[in-house]
């Protein structure tokens, strides 16, 4: 990998696109840190702090992982690239659900720049909402928890204020898009996948320095032992994947001879990538939510108190076990929604490919689902061992309360680590050809 940056810091267009690149990462960084306007930047910080060290922490883990700790400091980048997460996940589904997204999926280029625009559109309607809420709950004093009463957030608390802070998070969340767009055309990589990128880099420095501080160097090399192994555990299955040999037969299309070539349908243990570990997060943020908004209430609820107990940590025998459950089910849900073997078997049908051994048309499209659904399940159980590394180091060995090497990041790292490492070497081989001519 060094290698390969060193050699394309050594190209002409190369170094233009990673120094743009930067350049770009800079002025996120720069937004994300940027106070908005009508914030006391003061008590936000004690605010913070105190929501940081209470027995609620965990409801902020997900919340400073996706904004590189810019929301819950309400700068001007405070909704980071979340709401565009969320409006890309919700339009992949309805493309399953809704026949003219589907076809516009179809239509190649021209639906899929169409689909990008409804993402942007529902971007904006998503950070509009989220914005509200969360200006909403720092003007009751409620986004930092019960020991933030005490500090006002908003330096007015009027409806000018209000409107002036949701209005520049929402056009924060505009910009992000387009600094992703921007690198994604003349930078490298892909644009919203680095900027998430950047947002989980951000908070390792100042988490693994708390480690040493408050834990001591033992306990600091023993987390970084575990997130070495992890990383490399991470890089070997996202790398994994079968191979279905796929043989096209020869047919003469007027004079010409076309087929007869060999190649392969790769299907990856990991299927699904990040998204179910999101959907599985998203869904026990909500009781934690419900415990924060009424852990101030007078009145006695026996299911707020049950909830409180078993979801208000991470760190509960339930909590575990349905955060693992929710991960392998919406493992095998997204991988259903997204590779049809129906689809891909006719698709092969219609060209003249086949399996070998096996029948084109329903027999292959049964194949393929059988091995999909065998490769799943080891990919399920991988992403719930991996996302619950976090949560068994915060209750067996008491690490740290915050730390760093969760599944979630890990898996997005890697990730796009190697998507963007595999891109440099493709763009390195375009401009300099290491084969037979040399």
């Amino acid at each position: 990998m060094l290698t390969a940056l060193t050699r394309a810091f050594r190209t002409p267009d190369l170094r233009k696109k990673l120094l743009f690149t930067l350049g770009i990462i800079v002025i996120f960084r720069l937004g994300s840190v940027l106070p908005t306007p009508g914030v006391n930047t003061e008590n936000a910080r004690k605010a913070l702090e105190a929501a940081q060290s209470s027995e609620l922490s965990s409801i902020y883990g997900m919340v400073q992982l996706f904004s590189g700790g810019a929301l819950l400091k309400l700068s001007v980048f405070a909704l980071g690239i979340m709401p565009y997460i969320t409006a890309s996940i919700i339009l992949q589904l309805l493309t399953v659900v809704i026949p003219r997204l589907e076809a516009l999926k179809k239509e190649g280029q021209a639906g899929t720049a169409k689909i990008t625009q409804y993402t942007r559109y529902l971007t904006i309607g998503l950070a509009v909402l989220q914005s509200t809420a969360f200006v909403a709950l720092a003007r009751s004093g409620q986004l930092f928890g019960t020991s933030a009463n005490d500090l006002p957030i908003l330096l007015n608390d009027d409806i000018f204020t209000v409107v002036v802070m949701v209005v520049t998070m929402t056009a924060g969340t505009a910009v992000i898009m387009w600094l992703g767009e921007l690198i994604t055309d003349r930078g490298v990589g892909n644009g919203m996948s680095i900027l998430i990128f950047t947002q989980i880099i951000a908070v390792f420095p100042s988490e693994l320095m708390n480690i040493f501080r408050q834990k001591g160097a033992f306990t600091f090399t023993i987390v970084m032992i575990v997130g070495i192994f992890m990383i490399a555990a991470v890089v070997f299955v996202e790398q994994a994947q079968r191979r279905i040999p796929v043989q096209y037969a020869k047919r003469m299309v007027g004079r010409r001879m076309y087929g007869g070539t060999s190649t392969y349908i790769p299907l990856k243990v990991n299927q699904a990538g990040i998204i179910p570990v999101i959907f599985a997060s998203s869904l026990l943020y909500l009781p934690q939510l419900l415990v924060t908004l009424f852990a101030n209430s007078q009145e006695s609820n026996v299911v707020v108190e049950w909830i409180a107990q078993n979801f208000g940590s991470g760190d509960t025998p339930i909590y575990m076990a349905t955060f693992f459950l929710l991960i392998v089910f919406f493992t095998y849900f997204y991988v259903s929604i997204t590779f049809n073997p129906v689809e891909v078997a006719d698709n092969m049908k219609k060209y003249g490919g086949f399996i070998p051994g096996i029948r084109p048309g329903r027999p292959t499209a049964e194949y393929l689902n059988y091995v999909l659904t065998r490769l799943t399940a080891p990919g399920s159980l991988y992403l719930g061992l991996i996302s619950m590394v976090p949560i068994f180091a915060l209750t067996l060995a008491g690490a740290t309360q915050n730390f760093p090497f969760g599944g979630t990041s890990i898996l997005i790292m890697v990730g796009v680590g190697l998507d963007t490492v595999k891109q440099i070497e493709s763009q390195l081989q375009q401009r300099n050809y290491e084969g037979f001519l040399r």
